[in-house]
């Protein structure tokens, strides 16, 4: 049997293009809100807030 994990991918999005750049994994249990993370944006070439989407 497959062990239940509370961990699952999710995509983060820029904020400015809304353009879908990276994937991270993240705890349900410790972060349930959505993440934020400052990461370059190859579209924007520049750094922008990353947040996550569904």
């Amino acid at each position: 049997m497959a062990k239940k994990t509370a961990r699952m991918i999710i995509t983060l999005a820029c904020t400015d293009c809304q353009e879908r750049n990276y994937t991270s994994a993240k705890n349900k249990r410790n972060d349930p809100g959505r993440m934020e993370f400052t990461k370059y944006c190859p579209r924007c070439r520049c750094h922008t807030l990353h947040r996550e989407t569904k």
